[in-house]
């Protein structure tokens, strides 16, 4: 009789916050389906990381469907022939990206990817290399240039933990900035306001004038986009850091 399978994961990250969408996800999803006998588990992983791979995510959720698929005895010849098969299917490049990934579970041998990496095969834009603003951050970031032309576009990623200082965009007339997340969880916060917890797709705009911060959640990497709106008389003024006090005190970032 195969195991049981357990999950808690719902009820650990959103018990509070979503208790239907964490019911539904450990005793539904993980209990009812997953437990369901018609189809063994080995199957239900193959067809999950096909089902995960034809709609593009490339998140630590098929990362983990990936190991479960390993652990349930299918083996770096049958992911390679699986993989290969659909990408027939569901577009080539999905197969790319999910060859990255698959390399790194199977093939013990073969040097691990460092976090970084792991990051970089989650989002489509570019790392890039060590932030030249980082006296301004508590915490290791990075910057690549997407583009200066029209509208300045940079790529902006965080460490776990890493956020920017309290700092102000000045402008005359016009200016400020707007982020739009790429990856990862994060926070955004105003002062005198609520943070708010950033996620992939979320967009921020960011007046001018305005003191505010912006980083990486204690246990996530993050990545937004940083677009420059243009204005007259524009700079930045860095302020203080936020402390460690204000920042593990945000809900969801102990």
């Amino acid at each position: 009789m195969a195991k049981k399978i357990q999950q808690t994961a719902g009820r650990e990250q959103l018990g509070r916050f979503a208790p239907m969408f964490a019911h539904l996800n450990d005793d539904v999803l993980f209990g009812e389906v997953w437990n369901e006998n018609a189809i063994d588990t080995k199957t239900k992983c193959i067809i999950t990381v096909v089902s995960l791979m034809a709609s593009g995510i490339t998140d630590s959720s098929i990362v983990y469907h990936l190991q479960n698929a390993k652990n349930n005895g299918v083996s770096k010849e049958e992911i390679a022939a699986i993989i290969t098969h659909a990408a027939m299917y569901v577009g080539w490049p999905k197969g790319w990206a999910l060859f990255r990934l698959a390399k790194e579970i199977w093939n013990e041998d073969g040097p691990m990817l460092s976090d970084k990496d792991r990051f970089q095969n989650e989002i489509f834009f570019p790392i890039g290399e060590p932030n030249p603003y980082g006296d301004y951050f508590a915490g290791q970031s990075y910057l690549a240039c997407l583009t200066t032309e029209q509208i300045p576009v940079f790529n902006v990623t965080f460490e776990p933990k890493c956020r920017n200082n309290w700092h102000i965009h000045h402008a005359a007339q016009g200016g400020g900035q707007m982020l739009i997340c790429v990856g990862g969880r994060g926070w955004y916060q105003e002062e005198g306001k609520e943070p708010v917890e950033l996620c992939e797709g979320t967009v921020i705009n960011i007046p001018p004038n305005v003191k505010h911060w912006h980083g990486a959640a204690k246990d996530s990497w993050f990545s937004h986009l940083a677009l420059e709106i243009s204005g007259e008389n524009t700079s930045t003024e860095w302020c203080e850091p936020v402390s460690d006090d204000e920042y593990f005190s945000l809900s969801n970032n102990t």
